[in-house]
């Protein structure tokens, strides 16, 4: 409501003014309610003022239920329904607040928000009130704690706020702006200009913002740029208040008279589909307040300043019957609102006294309330027994009187000293998820403990503290003893946090400093991306799966290959293996292995990783292993050329497979003998002995020369009979693969004490104090690892039992000896190239991959690889070996003794890789494309129902195929397989938990030069064996049923077929153009080298600019419509070919810059005064219908 401006002789109005008018009541209602009572000026007491007793309450018609007084004397400035609890808020003259609990109007809270200045609007959120007065706004808690305190400049005189949404508000006054507050800064974000000032009343719909001026006018504003769209002359004096409901806008006010200002009767009605005015509303009361009540129809409730109320329809006639009087005892009416519920209304008068009138006996102020917190009830009438005993008891139980006597607990200081209990350390969780600004640190509750409640450690436990010299950062866990077990923040795991943009805005290079590509997490089954990480940096295996092709269409061979030529073209960002987890998931023996983990065992961790890496890591081999040992040639893909193999065998075999005889021996003497191959060994421990010290070397060999006494079936006794079982070897592994095998506590102790020994020994071989002893290359006794490497600090020797190097020999009697190998056994033995010729052999550590325990994120899986010379000459240009940490998209360099330090409460050992040394020279490491030109020519459909004359595209020709710098025009379409998974914080932002899945449907290829430039050449829709959730038919154009080979029209293919396509024209070096290219080569999981892509979307962008949609562009410079009710990839493609020619015209080649920075300009100034829309055609036209491309129409 405005009071400024307006004649002081209003408030002398009063019913008696109008004698003409004769209100008739409802029969219910007191008749005295008419009558005027007037107030001695000098007050009255608060006791004395006769408060209306609650009558009968009439179902559907408003009547008084109860009255209260919100402080005597002081006139009510606004009142409002809160809008989350059961309660209203009134504000007075004197900035005091008032809460009033429920429809019997309980006093809930009250609390000063102001000394000086009265509350002129209050709003309600989820955590709090805010309170606006003359210059500043404040945000409280309902029980009256400040929350913030924000001073607007001292010029401000503020009338008016609107809550836009759940974290922004617009605050207006009588300057000319209207300012922009973000709630969750607490700072101002805009300053909107107005042309006319005085904005007192504001309301919003879905499509504008109302704002209402003292001079008598309402603006329509655009809800983004907050400009005028239109502009209502409603009062030539001003304006009083005023409400909008669905199409219609009425308003109140006063008109400008010979004598002044007078308060006008008839409501100004607006038809805000038409945007003009209808008839005006002759009401018979002076109106002062209005609202739309909309329950069965669009009422209004019009309020005169003197007490009398009407309900009438905007459109119709008013009624004098529907007139009711609010018993103001002779006070003005000073506020007005309406609930939620539309059941109650609240009305404030200037002598402090809240009138409620509902249309029930019991209202509710909201359709939905959450429960009201109360204070808890007083308990000194029951007080519980003291027990002097107990030390946790607190004394304040008992209340003491207040007394100025000397109390007997009042010692001298001269008898007592100060003994203050010692603070608990913050909960090491908070510290970890700690952000700090400045000196002050903010973190989430972890609700690990009571509101405010912290215990006390008492007597001994207090001296527990001293042990620890700080907190540690992440503790996995709490056992009974205070000791908290930290995992390094390089080992957590590690997830990608999603925004408005995507991934867009996540900065990977912030984990990623090396030019290694690392792998996303966040793909079903993606736990499995160490361990590929693992074979991508065997050369021998890299070079054999690059160069496999099959005709299988989910080989996993085939798609490790096309993972491994991403991770080699990538600079340093990070891949994800979804087409090659596609595959895996399809291969039935994953299934049946337990391998394929459900989303929400993924999430919560419940599987046991290091189990599953390690069945993982068995499958994998055996998977390729059988992959490569299919020899036919391949007839869908002509460019497979030959194996890599020569002989019956695969290579993986000859890497990793191992000849091995089977001994069963029974007790009658029978003996029998058979031959096998495995692919890996697992460790098997001994019981273990208190303080014994066993070699890894020993456990390697008791592993891999297994004797064990069992059941078996015996031939010559022909029964199941007690034999020993003995494992001997014939051949050797080029890679030896060791599963560790550290399922349960016990194996987990083994390792820690074998470790604890091995460091003991170290300690007195090698002297020194074990505690930051430092030690040189210069020292007499130089430290050495138990591989026999010279380590910088003893320290570094803790909880390493793994070797670096071990040296394996075949004996003439089919025997093995295994022995730690080191360098100084190096130097004393010499090369071990001339031993191999009689079966010794020395095996380096590559790799280790380790389950890292971790109860707050369920785990992860992380692996230490020793990368290569050669990877290193082809990534950064130079020869040297370096040890990596690869925790998915982090990969980190770290020290060779950090790959074997395994702390067994949060590193444990799952998969170790040793390969021969010298072991690339042993195999042809040339790698030959297996992709040729064949792949581009025509293909049969998957379809059964497609026919000729569907057919899109015209395939390449042999005389046409592409070479290097040729324009090919693509886009694609996607399906959804996975909806996103979001949740709402308690502000009201989303935060994206796991994006949605996304697998592309369509892809599209045309020709961007010669002859038939636009003419597609590829235009495949993919089949998919996977459940499609959402077609997003709108923006895609696919129907269900196109993806579907039985029912389907289109020409259907699988994914590898068009991907192999695709993978040819990026290895041949064509360039791309496109729109958004950046999105669909990462749903098809291709890396295509920046060079070879030319983005529609970049080429006409500014910088910190929005991206600008492809239709909106197409309009601009092309003249064309398209993507009218759905989207045509064929049409998109082309569309950007062209928007790709029309950039080398504007920018002669790109050698003027300066005058196509002016047409982006220009199109950035006509996207923002056109909203970034195209306007509707008149005809539909698409680039089909144009002259651009007429070989297209031969189509």
């Amino acid at each position: 409501m405005n009071f400024e401006g307006l004649d002081p002789g209003l408030a002398d109005f009063s019913p008696a003014m109008h004698s003409t008018l004769d209100p008739v009541l409802d029969a219910h209602l007191n008749p005295s309610l008419l009558q005027n009572v007037e107030l001695d000026p000098e007050g009255v007491a608060l006791e004395a003022l006769p408060v209306q007793e609650s009558v009968h309450i009439m179902e559907g018609v408003y009547s008084e239920l109860h009255s209260v007084v919100a402080e005597v004397g002081v006139p009510v400035s606004v009142s409002h329904f809160d809008l989350h609890e059961e309660m209203l808020w009134v504000g007075s003259h004197g900035g005091h607040a008032t809460s009033f609990f429920g429809p019997a109007l309980e006093r809930y809270s009250s609390f000063q928000v102001n000394g000086s200045d009265d509350i002129r609007q209050i709003q309600s959120l989820e955590n709090g009130i805010l309170f606006l007065t003359k210059n500043n706004l404040k945000y409280m808690a309902r029980g009256g704690l400040i929350i913030f305190d924000y001073l607007l400049d001292e010029g401000e005189d503020m009338h008016s706020l609107l809550l836009t949404d759940s974290s922004t508000l617009l605050i207006g006054g009588l300057q000319n702006h209207v300012l922009e507050i973000d709630l969750n800064t607490v700072q101002e974000t805009q300053k909107y200009a107005v042309e006319i000032p005085g904005v007192t009343i504001m309301r919003q719909t879905n499509r504008f913002f109302f704002c209402g001026h003292t001079s008598g006018k309402v603006s329509l504003r655009d809800l983004r740029s907050f400009k005028v769209e239109h502009e209502f002359d409603a009062f030539s004096g001003s304006l009083s208040d005023f409400d909008v409901h669905g199409n219609l806008l009425a308003a109140c006010g006063f008109s400008s008279r010979l004598t002044g200002l007078a308060c006008d009767r008839f409501l100004k009605v607006y038809d805000l589909r038409m945007m003009r005015a209808i008839t005006p509303l002759q009401v018979h009361v002076d109106p002062a307040f209005l609202r739309f009540i909309p329950t069965y129809t669009s009422r209004l409730a019009i309020i005169s300043q003197s007490g009398q109320c009407q309900f009438c329809e905007p459109t119709g006639l008013a009624n004098p019957a529907d007139i009711f009087h609010v018993s103001a005892v002779g006070s003005l009416l000073m506020t007005f609102d309406v609930s939620a519920s539309k059941q109650a209304l609240a009305f404030g008068d200037s002598e402090g006294c809240v009138h409620l009138w509902t249309d029930s006996p019991e209202p509710s102020f909201n359709p939905y309330s959450r429960e009201t917190e109360f204070a808890l009830p007083c308990l000194v009438d029951t007080l519980p027994p003291l027990d002097w005993s107990q030390d946790l008891l607190p004394l304040s139980l008992i209340p003491v009187p207040l007394t100025t006597d000397t109390l007997l607990s009042d010692w001298p200081a001269a008898n007592s000293a100060p003994a203050p209990r010692r603070a608990p350390p913050v909960d090491a969780e908070i510290l970890r998820t700690m952000k700090k600004v400045g000196f002050i640190g903010y973190a989430p509750n972890p609700r690990t403990r009571l509101r405010n409640q912290i215990p006390y450690r008492l007597k001994e436990s207090d001296n527990e503290f001293d042990n620890f010299s700080q907190v540690t950062e992440s503790p996995i866990g709490r056992e009974e003893e205070p000791h908290l077990h930290m995992v390094s923040k390089k080992y957590r795991k590690v997830t990608i946090k999603y925004s408005k943009l995507g991934l867009e805005d996540f900065d990977f290079k912030h984990y990623n400093k090396t030019l290694f590509a690392g792998l996303e997490p966040h793909i079903p089954n993606a736990y499995c991306n160490c361990m590929i990480q693992v074979l991508y940096f065997l050369e021998p295996v890299r070079c054999l799966i690059q160069n496999h092709l099959c005709q299988k269409e989910f080989c996993l061979a085939c798609e490790l290959g096309f993972l491994f030529h991403m991770l080699e073209l990538s600079r340093g960002d990070p891949c994800q293996g979804s087409n090659f987890l596609r595959a895996f998931r399809t291969i039935p023996e994953a299934s049946a292995l337990g391998l394929i983990l459900a989303d929400s065992d993924e999430a919560s961790g419940k599987g046991n990783l290091a189990r599953l890496i390690q069945r993982w890591n068995r499958f994998i081999l055996t998977q390729l292993h059988q992959d490569m040992q299919e020899l036919e040639v391949p007839q869908a893909y002509r460019g497979a050329g030959g194996s890599f193999c020569s002989s019956g065998d695969s290579v993986i075999g000859q890497l990793f497979s191992c000849e091995m005889e089977n001994c069963s021996l029974c007790r009658c003497g029978s003996e029998t003998v058979r031959a096998s191959s495995t692919l890996l060994f697992t460790l098997s421990y001994p019981e273990d002995k208190a303080g014994k010290n066993y070699d890894f070397a020993h456990i390697l060999k008791r592993s891999i020369c297994l004797e064990q006494n069992t059941q078996a079936w015996c031939d010559s006794c022909e029964k199941y009979q007690p034999t020993i079982q003995t494992r001997n070897i014939r051949h050797l592994p080029d890679i030896l693969v060791i599963n560790c095998e550290v399922n349960s506590s016990k194996e987990a102790d083994f390792w820690r004490s074998q470790a604890e020994v091995a460091f003991k020994i170290a300690v007195k071989k090698y002297g020194g104090d074990i505690k930051n002893k430092e030690f040189t290359l210069a020292d007499r006794k130089e430290p050495r690892s138990p591989e026999g490497l010279l380590c910088s600090s003893i320290e570094e020797l803790k909880n390493v039992w793994l070797p670096f190097s071990i040296r394996m020999k075949m004996t003439k009697n089919k025997g093995l000896d295994v022995y730690n190998w080191t360098d100084g056994d190096e130097m004393q033995w010499g090369p071990s190239r001339a031993e191999e010729e009689h079966g010794v052999y020395v095996y380096d550590l590559m790799a280790t991959v380790v389950h890292i325990l971790d109860s707050r994120t369920g785990g992860s899986l992380v692996a230490h690889i020793k990368v290569g010379e050669t990877y290193h000459q082809r990534k950064e240009g130079v020869t040297h070996q370096q040890w990596y940490l690869f925790n998915d998209f982090l990969i980190e360099p770290i020290d060779k003794y950090e790959a074997v330090q395994f702390d067994m409460n949060w590193k444990v050992p799952a998969i170790l890789y040793y390969v021969k040394r010298n072991l690339n020279s042993r195999y042809n490491l040339n790698i030959k494309n297996p992709i040729e030109a064949s792949v581009l020519l025509a293909e049969a459909s998957l379809a059964r129902k497609q026919r000729k004359t569907h057919t899109t595209f015209i395939p390449l020709m042999l005389n046409e195929m592409p070479q290097v710098g040729d324009l090919v025009g693509l886009d694609a379409e996607f399906v959804t397989l996975n909806e996103e998974e979001a949740e709402l914080r308690s502000d009201g932002t989303k935060s994206t938990i796991k994006p949605s899945q996304m697998s592309v449907a369509r892809i599209t290829c045309v020709r961007g030069q010669g002859p038939n430039e636009g003419i597609p050449f590829i235009d495949d829709y993919i089949s998919t064996q996977e459940q499609v959730v959402d077609y997003l038919t709108q923006y895609s154009g696919i129907k269900p049923g196109d993806l579907d080979a039985k029912i389907s029209s289109k020409h259907l293919t699988t994914l590898k077929s068009t991907y192999l396509k695709l993978r040819f024209l990026i290895d041949i070096g064509v360039k791309f153009v496109g729109h958004g290219l950046q999105k669909d080569f990462r749903v098809i999981n291709l890396m295509v080298p920046k060079d070879q892509v030319l983005d529609t979307v970049y080429l006409f962008h500014m910088p910190r600019k929005r991206m600008i949609s492809l239709r909106f562009l197409a309009w601009y410079f092309l003249d064309l419509k398209i993507q009218g009710e759905t989207h045509d990839s064929i049409e998109d493609a082309r569309t950007a070919l062209q928007l790709y020619r029309k950039y080398l015209e504007l920018s002669k080649n790109g050698t003027e810059p300066e005058s196509f920075h002016k047409v982006l300009k220009g199109l950035y100034e006509k996207g923002r005064k056109m909203d970034w829309k195209v306007p509707e055609p008149e005809s539909q036209t698409s680039p089909k219908n144009t002259a651009v491309f007429p070989s297209v129409l031969a189509l």
